[in-house]
């Protein structure tokens, strides 16, 4: 779990200044951001209102993929909904029952929108921004309700946290004055228990929700944005498609992210060959991180004692389309070297044709080559038998989705 944890704090500080977290938990709103390029879509940031909406602390969240908010009333096809959109790596806004760390249930809007990397145009992240509903259908505000509010109270007190708790830094309209000193009134509306919230009634947004949702992605993103600037590594909310680099859907990216072992992926079709996946043990072996591998070459692990020889052997497997096996003296970041038994095969669409190459590294004379009583050659290929199955599968999807 460490390690974990470990992978999801050093992908959110490789992209963006080391400020972002405190510029983010100043948003009053409600919303997480996650990572698809780690395995199994870990949540990365939870905005303090989430938090606080939520009843969960924050290392109960990070790391955490976001099903765990959901219970056995959550729509099953809102959740697909979500899965394709992620899928599709666009934004999406739908109305979800979620629940809280108590159990108790509660409606909201679901607001969810890709980061893209302005560098490749590749999904960096996804915010979702979540904005409870608080209105029941079956609850009735005429006269007094169980706090002594009435239905005009109840009304003015939800238009005035839309006004007074909104995405920060935006003006209060004219046309929205109230007067701040009735906003602890207004408060005891926003905690009213809501154990019997109807499950199983969707609490439809209003258009004033729906505007409150957008705006408040637009404020992560606006910080996103910012702070990815001090880095270099700019980030945006359309995807800005660079001429020579290969983009991956997320739904490869969730796939791959499932397999433990040390691997790359290079497309033969783009200039150089260059990475476009990089599993998180391969980061590990070479102790690079994700962004300084992407887009390279592969013999960028090559040093002055690597054998010229054995680098022909590789390109001439790859010119021919065939599988080859070497062991081969790479190096690390730090400059030092190691013996790696890698294995490269060439990976197939469903068409038949050559998508990818994969690259499977094993560290020689390690003992974690014993580890299952598997000999590392039976661990290459039950990582090239998963990477093949994964993309294959994405390859026939991506055939009949048009149809």
């Amino acid at each position: 779990m460490e390690s974990q944890l470990g992978v999801v704090e050093q992908s959110f500080n490789d992209r963006y200044s080391n400020r972002v977290r405190e510029a983010l938990d100043e948003l009053p709103d409600c919303f997480t951001i996650t990572d698809p390029s780690i395995s199994g879509h870990p949540i990365v940031f939870a905005s303090r209102g989430f938090l606080k909406m939520c009843g969960y602390s924050k290392k109960e969240v990070i790391g955490k993929n976001g099903r765990i908010f959901q219970g056995p009333d959550t729509n099953r096809r809102s959740i697909m909904e979500i899965r394709e959109a992620i899928r599709e790596e666009r934004t999406i806004q739908i109305n979800l029952l979620n629940y809280r760390k108590d159990g108790t249930p509660f409606w909201m809007l679901f607001h969810m929108g890709p980061v893209f990397s302005k560098e490749d145009g590749k999904v960096i992240n996804f915010v979702a921004v979540q904005v409870p509903l608080l209105r029941s259908p079956r609850c009735s505000w005429s006269g007094y309700g169980r706090n002594g509010i009435n239905s005009q109270m109840h009304n003015e007190g939800y238009r005035c946290r839309e006004i007074v708790f909104g995405s920060c830094r935006r003006a209060v309209c004219s046309d929205s004055l109230v007067d701040l000193s009735l906003v602890p009134a207004f408060e005891s509306v926003l905690n009213l228990d809501d154990r019997g919230v109807d499950v199983e009634t969707p609490h439809e947004a209003s258009e004033l929700e729906m505007r409150k949702a957008a705006n408040a992605f637009n404020s992560v993103l606006s910080v996103l944005t910012h702070y990815s600037e001090i880095t270099g590594r700019l980030v945006c909310e359309r995807r800005c498609c660079l001429s020579g680099m290969g983009i991956l859907e997320s739904s490869l990216n969730t796939s791959l992210g499932r397999i433990k072992q040390s691997f790359v992926l290079t497309d033969p079709h783009l200039p150089d060959m260059p990475i476009v996946y990089a599993s998180d043990a391969f980061l590990k072996l070479a102790g690079y991180a994700r962004h300084e591998v992407m887009g390279r070459n592969c013999r960028f692990l090559s040093g002055a004692d690597t054998d010229i020889s054995t680098q022909f052997q590789i390109k001439e497997s790859i010119r021919l389309e065939r599988a080859c096996t070497v062991c081969i003296l790479n190096y690390r970041k730090d400059g030092s070297s190691f013996w790696n038994l890698l294995h490269i095969s060439p990976v197939r669409n469903a068409s038949g044709k050559v998508a990818y190459h994969v690259g499977v590294q094993v560290e020689e004379n390690c003992e974690k080559q014993r580890e299952l009583g598997l000999r590392p050659e039976m661990k290459q290929l039950s990582v090239v038998a998963a990477v093949k199955v994964a993309v294959r599968c994405i390859s026939m999807g991506a055939g009949t989705s048009g149809s």
